[in-house]
């Protein structure tokens, strides 16, 4: 079972500080992680090897960086590792990012299962799934919780949030998987060690064969990133606490927050 994990280099949210005069995120300098569910994802990629063998392939874009982000992957199963870096990626939007990714897995070539987070931990527009689905031709199957292997499909528990729907593919096919699926491991000092002694390949644009004309234009501009404004009423409550929870009640009531 030979299984793909596409994984998203962002910077750690964790660590984003916001100016105070502006109300801006600062970026800069902060160190680059993959997501939340990317990691999921490869944690149940590596669960599937166990069991039924097999290798599994990390496949990442991103910065110069990400030759050093992508050893965190190694170290958590995966058996080797192919990163796209490239200036042209940058400007690439959705439908680019898709594009891009396609080419590489179409050069990868030999593969039964697709995995990669439901969505990205900083924007989650939980395109790309069916966006690859529709360039490859593959089935996907959204939103899992559950992956059950056979011979030749795959069967998934899928949470719809009023209800779990079951749905089985043929194989190969394309997975997006939720943090409900499973809890990553923490890999151990001797797996960090021979992370960086795997297999890491590299490859531009002109590697898998991609051109500027191929990406389309980007269709999301960020024009500003703002925190909304704050203004603290510094309101103090004191004496008893049922006194304070009906001074609170119509504090928030003049204010516009709670209705009765």
């Amino acid at each position: 079972m030979d299984i793909i994990v596409c994984l998203k280099q962002i910077v750690d949210l964790k660590q984003i500080r916001i100016k105070k005069e502006t109300g801006e995120p600062v970026l800069e300098g902060l160190p680059l992680v993959f997501g939340d569910m990317d990691i999921n994802a490869l944690e149940e990629a590596v669960k599937i090897k166990e069991k039924s063998g097999g290798k599994v392939i990390a496949l990442a874009m991103g910065s110069a960086k990400l030759k050093d982000t992508i050893k965190a992957a190694l170290a958590r199963g995966a058996d080797e590792a192919v990163i796209l870096i490239d200036p042209l990626f940058d400007a690439a939007g959705s439908q680019g990012k898709a594009a891009i990714l396609a080419k590489a897995i179409k050069k990868i070539g030999k593969y039964d299962l697709i995995l990669m987070g439901e969505g990205s931990t900083d924007n989650y527009s939980g395109q790309l799934g069916a966006r690859l689905s529709q360039i490859l031709g593959l089935p996907a199957l959204s939103y899992t919780v559950q992956i059950e292997m056979a011979a030749n499909s795959v069967k998934v528990t899928r949470n719809m949030e009023d209800c779990m729907e079951v749905a089985e593919a043929p194989l190969p096919a394309i997975i997006g998987v939720t943090s409900e699926i499973n809890k990553p491991r923490i890999p151990s000092l001797m797996q960090i060690l021979k992370a960086s002694k795997k297999n890491l390949t590299e490859w531009k644009a002109a590697d898998i064969g991609l051109s500027a004309a191929e990406l389309g234009e980007k269709e999301t501009v960020m024009l500003s990133n703002l925190a909304p404004p704050e203004q603290r009423k510094q309101v103090l409550f004191e004496g008893k606490t049922d006194d304070n929870i009906e001074k609170l009640i119509d504090s928030l009531m003049k204010e516009g927050v709670w209705g009765r």
